[in-house]
């Protein structure tokens, strides 16, 4: 089986498993994925859950966003990791949206990759998530590690990472692969306690462990 031929075997198992995944970010609007994706840089998501019950109901706009003062913004995120560097990007991203957009999320990834803040990784998830648009491939920490341990990549580089994925995959499987991937890793092939019995992929991953 050659790394093109794996690589769909593994998005077509993926598919069967995680027929809909969804991201396990809490939301209700366009602008709380946003921020919430922002927020959720080196931090997880159930701590970004936590801290966004409490600044939603305090930041209902980008409005809000855009007018609030850094050192409450920095209070208010208090528990994310880079808070201070994360408040000032999201009051820049509020005002650039209000701005140049409108006060709408551009659906665009050029577009959306203009806004403080927001790169490939960031883009995709919002692109994905709140319109089912897939221009490229979320890769984070978890699909960096399942990618490597699958033998579908050999760098750690999420831009060479989403590059190579994308040349191996066609793009109907690109939005399913990145949700999905996101969750097997966090639930499923777990850094250094993988539950490799458990695995759907098991019997094509080369580094799976006896089972």
């Amino acid at each position: 089986m050659d790394k093109s031929e794996q690589a769909l075997k593994v998005a077509q198992t993926l598919k069967q498993h995680y027929p809909s995944p969804k991201t396990e970010l809490i939301f209700k609007n366009e602008m709380q994925l946003v921020i919430s994706v922002m927020l959720s840089a080196q931090t997880t998501d159930k701590k970004v859950n936590q801290v966004t019950q409490r600044l939603f109901k305090k930041y209902a706009s980008w409005d809000d966003f855009a007018k609030a003062e850094i050192a409450d913004l920095e209070q208010d995120i208090h528990g994310v990791n880079f808070h201070k560097t994360k408040a000032l990007r999201l009051k820049e991203t509020a005002i650039k949206i209000l701005q140049n957009f409108q006060g709408k999320v551009p659906q665009k990834m050029d577009d959306l990759l203009t806004l403080p803040g927001i790169a490939r990784k960031t883009a995709n998830v919002i692109l994905q998530e709140l319109w089912d648009i897939a221009e490229g491939i979320v890769v984070d920490t978890h699909v960096t590690r399942v990618t490597n341990k699958l033998g579908l990549v050999s760098t750690k580089d999420a831009k060479k990472i989403e590059k190579e994925l994308m040349e191996l995959l066609p793009r109907k499987y690109w939005r399913n692969l990145s949700g999905a991937m996101v969750l097997h890793g966090r639930y499923v092939c777990i850094a250094n306690r993988p539950k490799c019995a458990k695995c759907c992929l098991n019997t094509i991953c080369p580094s799976a462990e006896v089972v």
